[in-house]
């Protein structure tokens, strides 16, 4: 080769080596990607928490590591967007600031959430409540996460509202929020449809709500026709607080992703489910990080041939003690911490870290707690609590309760070891207000027959199994439960335990002082509905009435609402030594599982359903007596006539 053209040839694979390829040849576009990092369930979870794995304690949650995951996954896809599922409010101290200062959504605007959708839980203080919070999230003047609902039914809502003042104050609040179906976002090229839907379970758990919400799946159906008709979308993402179950035919976000195929991505809140695997329904994928902000999850979409976006990635990222907290957003949290210390606790001569007692027993962790029949410590202590603090509020000439009843669908966490503090035990009984408009359930004193509180057992006893939220934790009864017995006949020697720890049997037309939380007072109302009226429990008043307003029952302390929380602080508060005592490192014999096949144990003290039962059997026998009688005398006459 001459030299002159092997100098051309080595000019020429310089300029290969230098030259990008686009000058010899059309590039390939680069694959666009989606990002989503979401939450859901957070239920006002802001600070971390402890959380114990094999013995040893360690830190978990919080939003500083929230944000500090966010941030990290955001150095890598710059173009993420953040969205939440529902129930972001409801479930620590920081909800006492809900309607004032509007803490939860405030924070998820500092963290730079794009969108959220409502939750049951933000329905806990009615629509007045709920617009109040709005309404203050907008006089703050702070960045906001745009609020996303498709299906509350404004004109049903209007038009059927036991309090329509309260629901005009809403739709007011959710056009002056700029509320919507849904909107558009456009990130790195690609326009991305948001809309937020209440699952009819969640709607169901918000009584105190004041509106309707129409049917999700059809209401989506709408917001889907909406967008392909309206907008250039290439992704539509849902943010559900419907939630997933065990059984796919009765899955709510799995029904949704076969009804309305459009949909890329669900994010599943309300059932706290943690999918470890996004569920696949077709084209559409489900995600769910569980709750309380304890890991968040991550979603990463890439576009195909035909312009369609499919999962390329998914992972949730747990929010352990590896992850640093983001100093900054834990700086903006301090200040709303100190107000609630203030303002809220201060009302009640608590602090927020006051320290009410130190604790040695590893009581039942929450995620735990209800989920297995029989007796619980953690229930224990609670139930225990509200007996002592109505005897405290009362004084000395107070009707002695003879019964707490606590379920297991009001507590909201555990006690660990170590420092037990106010914070927690308003972790434990969050939930609710009074009439007071303060944040907390107060306890109410009604009573109950004798008969009635044998059917408050079998609730516990054959109920709970179907219903966890109804597994039933008591001071002052003891029972046994036999799990071969028939249903709604299940709990036996079911006796009165007084505060000697002496016991007396029930008497069934006597009336008994109970106590209890004012949500839970007014379940027990629905159990002979629930039970077909099978089971019969009526709170009455001294005299015996049925309760038609529960506000007049109120237990009052110091002119004060007696919060099922405050029972629980001043119980742990009163404790000698400023130790939890160990009577609640074990059990006391409160319920006792006598399971087995012994003839007389299946069939003792029958109530309704037993004697319905054993009827049934009489009646069976004796029409097998009856037969086997007409076939003998049919056999008789047949040989007389032979």
């Amino acid at each position: 080769m001459k030299k002159s053209n092997k100098i051309l040839a080595v000019i020429l694979v310089l300029m290969m080596l230098l030259i990008p390829a686009g000058a010899f040849a059309a590039q390939e576009e680069q694959t666009k990607e989606v990002s989503i990092i979401f939450s859901h369930d957070m239920h006002s979870h802001m600070d971390s928490e402890k959380v114990v794995t094999d013995g040893e304690q360690s830190q978990r949650g919080g939003i500083g590591r929230t944000s500090a995951i966010v941030k990290q996954i955001m150095t890598e896809y710059p173009d993420s967007i953040l969205v939440d599922g529902g129930d972001f409010a409801m479930g620590t101290a920081y909800q006492t600031m809900f309607s004032t200062e509007a803490t939860e959504l405030r924070m998820m605007g500092k963290m730079g959430y794009t969108a959220a959708t409502f939750g049951n839980h933000e329905f806990d203080y009615g629509s007045k409540g709920l617009a109040d919070m709005l309404n203050a999230a907008v006089d703050s003047g702070d960045a906001l996460p745009q609020l996303l609902c498709a299906n509350l039914d404004w004109e049903t809502s209007l038009a059927e509202s036991e309090t329509p003042e309260d629901t005009k104050a809403l739709k007011e609040a959710f056009e002056r929020y700029g509320v919507k179906d849904y909107v558009m976002i456009e990130k790195d090229g690609v326009n991305i449809a948001l809309f937020g839907i209440m699952g009819v379970e969640a709607a169901s758990f918000a009584p105190l709500s004041g509106v309707y919400f129409a049917d999700p799946v059809e209401e989506s159906k709408r917001v889907v026709r909406e967008i392909r008709k309206n907008e250039d979308a290439d992704v539509i993402v849902c943010l559900s607080h419907s939630g997933t179950w065990e059984d796919p035919e009765e899955s709510e976000d799995q029904i949704l992703a076969k009804e309305v195929p459009e949909i890329d991505v669900i994010v599943s809140g309300h059932t706290h489910t943690e999918l470890p695997d996004a569920i696949v329904e077709g084209d559409t994928a489900i995600v769910s990080c569980g709750a309380y902000n304890y890991k968040l999850g991550h979603v990463v979409l890439e576009e195909q041939k035909d312009g369609s976006f499919k999962l390329k990635d998914y992972k949730l990222v747990a929010a352990d003690d590896t992850v640093t907290e983001d100093s900054d957003i834990m700086s903006e949290l301090a200040g709303f911490r100190s107000r609630v210390s203030e303002g809220y606790f201060g009302q009640f001569g608590y602090s927020i870290d006051q320290v009410l007692a130190t604790n040695d027993i590893d009581f039942t962790p929450f995620e735990e707690f209800g989920a297995y029949k029989g007796e619980d410590t953690l229930g224990n202590i609670i139930a225990d609590s509200y007996i002592y603090a109505v005897a405290q509020a009362e004084g000395p000439d107070s009707d002695p309760v003879d019964v707490a009843v606590v379920p297991s669908g009001v507590i909201r966490g555990s006690f660990f070891t170590g420092d037990i503090t106010t914070a927690d035990a308003f972790n434990i009984s969050s939930l609710g207000q009074g009439p007071d408009g303060i944040s907390g359930y107060p306890l109410v004193s009604a009573y109950l027959t004798g008969k009635e509180l044998k059917d408050v057992a079998e609730v516990d006893a054959s109920v709970s199994d179907i219903m966890s939220v109804a597994r039933l934790y008591m001071g002052g009864l003891q029972y046994d439960y036999n799990m071969h017995r028939m249903f709604l006949n299940r709990a036996t020697d079911i006796q009165l335990v007084k505060a000697d720890g002496s016991t007396e049997d029930l008497v069934d037309d006597q009336l008994y002082r109970i106590t209890a939380d004012m949500y839970s007072c007014q379940m027990l109302s629905i159990v002979k509905d629930k039970s077909f009226g099978l089971l019969k429990v009526e709170p009455k008043d001294a005299d015996g009435n049925p309760i038609t307003d529960f506000n007049e029952h109120i237990v009052y302390n110091d002119g004060q609402e007696l919060k099922a929380w405050y029972a629980l602080a001043s119980y742990i508060d009163s404790f000698e030594g400023d130790k939890v005592p160990e009577k609640y490192a074990q059990t006391e014999g409160r319920k006792n599982d006598v399971t087995g096949w012994n003839p007389a144990e299946l069939v003792k003290q029958p109530n309704k359903v037993g004697y319905i039962l054993m009827a049934a059997v009489a009646v069976l026998i004796l029409a097998v007596i009856g037969i086997v009688k007409l076939v003998k005398h049919i056999r008789r006459k047949r040989r007389a006539k032979k």
